[in-house]
């Protein structure tokens, strides 16, 4: 899943990164308000962590700008305004869950798991197909019932397929996953995480299979 994350601040910008990467999010990190609206109007996000107190305006400019243009994109306010009156502010402008700082890492991420959990967002708990089941809050991964642990990369790239089971995934959709704006993906990056996951699917006896649609993208069936 690929998250936006608005925060100026670029010490904790970087732990903030480097926490949700290591617990299955890309994340693509912008400092400013007009950062953010160019991202949101490049790419589709399945969250947006937004501070408020930006240097070239509020937060809520953003939050604004989204519910505007009827973006239903779940906004978790991260913020050191954490006063009551500050946290209906956002909750009434349209955010969907606000954290104060400081706050503990492990609760940002399970409110964000949460918030897409909801009906209408992409986040289910657990994705299933044949004898494989990848639970997505925990990111394990076991096949016929055995705990069978992946690198982030190829689960990142399972979960993809998962979610789009039994239709075609573009190439470009699956990089978009994978990858935050700023990094440089090689020409045939997917593919060898592809090559990579596929064949320890078969290894472990999964009952899926990863096909490629050549010039496309690729599509996972169980296998009949």
């Amino acid at each position: 899943m690929r998250l936006l994350l608005v925060e100026d601040n670029e010490t904790l910008s970087t732990l903030l990164k480097k926490g949700l990467n290591a617990a299955g999010f890309a994340v693509d990190a912008v400092k400013s308000v007009s950062e953010a609206l160019a991202a949101l109007g490049r790419m589709r996000f399945s969250a947006v962590v937004l501070d408020l107190g930006l240097p070239d305006g509020d937060g809520f400019t953003v939050l604004q700008a989204m519910r505007g243009k009827n973006d239903p994109t779940p906004v978790l306010i991260l913020t050191a305004r954490s006063a009551v009156g500050d946290r209906v502010k956002g909750l009434m402008r349209g955010a969907d869950d606000y954290l104060g700082k400081p706050f503990a890492l492990e609760e940002l991420i399970a409110r964000l798991q949460a918030l897409l959990r909801r009906p209408g967002t992409m986040l289910g708990t657990v994705l299933q197909l044949g004898n494989l089941s990848f639970d997505t809050t925990a990111r394990d991964i076991a096949i016929a019932d055995k705990p069978h642990p992946l690198a982030p990369r190829e689960a990142a790239v399972l979960e993809v397929l998962l979610r789009r089971s039994g239709r075609v995934v573009p190439k470009q959709t699956i990089e978009d996953q994978l990858y935050g704006l700023a990094e440089e993906v090689s020409a045939n990056a997917v593919e060898v995480y592809v090559h990579r996951l596929r064949k320890q699917l078969a290894d472990a006896g999964a009952g899926v299979e990863i096909h490629t649609i050549r010039g496309v993208g690729y599509l996972i069936k169980e296998i009949a």
